[in-house]
């Protein structure tokens, strides 16, 4: 199988790792930086460029699309769509997983338990803004235009009134969300792949902080899964229309309640804590969508007249 991975650059540690992973199952990989991919409409077919040259031949593609390139990314993923190309995921599922608010409202809107949210754009109601998501303290999460999602817990009515003011100042939209404390329920993350759950994890962030990641000194820890858990993270990807992914939940009396999915998660935490190969399993289900399909044909440069 001729494997293509969208991403920066070959050196991000998950990058490096579904590269090994593919070569490990005999496949030929190769790396290409969406920036760098032209696209052209029009004519007979679609065409698609990588440096003003025909797209390598590609039996799947891995998409795995940065923040900062979020736009034109999901334009190439699309655009790989068009010429047949299975792709994991399709940028439909990755656009819907980057709208915090939309992602909230498909998962609620089938069933799936979300933490109580609202999305503000002036100040005003304030009070029954803090009411209607269970009272102080609450998460505030700002949604720029990078779709980067911005942090940050108020504790009293003037501190969260004070971050409105700043953020909604800027033109920028920001979402008040129930506060559930360590105490009350777990982190988990949960990596879906292929509509089966494949690696859990929990999460405790630095005492003193609340951020999730390796690099700001957050911990993880292989966890095993309740059964409805598992069900829930399988639905939530399906909903989402994702065939890779990390579904992040909080294990809370009641059931697991889903803040966020995320459609391009890194593998060393998970593969760190767990002992897993999660990369393995991602080119494998890309083998199953490649099936015994014919190899994508690569776009040719009449298609749209680009030499």
């Amino acid at each position: 199988m001729h494997l293509t991975i969208l991403s920066r650059s070959p050196a991000i540690y998950t990058t490096r790792r579904l590269t090994e992973a593919a070569r490990a199952r005999g496949h030929r990989v190769r790396v290409v930086d969406p920036v760098q991919v032209e696209m052209g409409l029009g004519g007979t077919r679609p065409a698609l460029f990588h440096r003003r040259r025909p797209f390598p031949r590609s039996d799947a593609v891995i998409p795995r699309i940065a923040l900062s390139i979020s736009q034109y990314g999901l334009a190439v993923v699309n655009q790989l769509e068009l010429l047949g190309v299975p792709v994991l995921n399709r940028a439909q599922g990755i656009s819907a997983s980057r709208n915090k608010m939309r992602c909230l409202q498909l998962l609620a809107g089938r069933g799936i338990g979300v933490p109580l949210t609202v999305m503000a754009s002036d100040a005003s109601g304030l009070k029954d803004m803090v009411k209607h998501v269970g009272g102080l303290p609450v998460l505030v999460k700002l949604l720029s235009q990078s779709e980067r999602t911005g942090l940050m817990i108020c504790e009293t009515l003037q501190s969260l009134e004070a971050a409105l003011e700043a953020i909604l100042g800027l033109g920028q939209n920001i979402v008040v969300q129930q506060y559930v404390k360590r105490t009350r329920g777990r982190d988990l993350r949960v990596f879906v792949v292929g509509g089966e759950v494949v690696a859990s994890l929990r999460r405790r962030p630095r005492v003193g902080r609340f951020a999730r990641t390796l690099t700001r000194g957050a911990q993880f820890e292989a966890c095993t899964l309740p059964p409805g858990h598992a069900r829930v993270a399988v639905e939530t990807a399906r909903v989402v229309g994702l065939e890779v992914c990390a579904v992040d939940m909080l294990d809370v009396k009641g059931g697991p309640l889903v803040f966020e999915v995320n459609s391009s998660p890194g593998l060393r935490e998970v593969e760190g804590a767990c002992g897993l190969d999660v990369a393995a399993a991602v080119v494998a289900r890309a083998e199953i969508l490649v099936g015994g399909k014919r190899p994508a044909r690569r776009a040719s440069a009449g298609a749209a007249g680009m030499s």
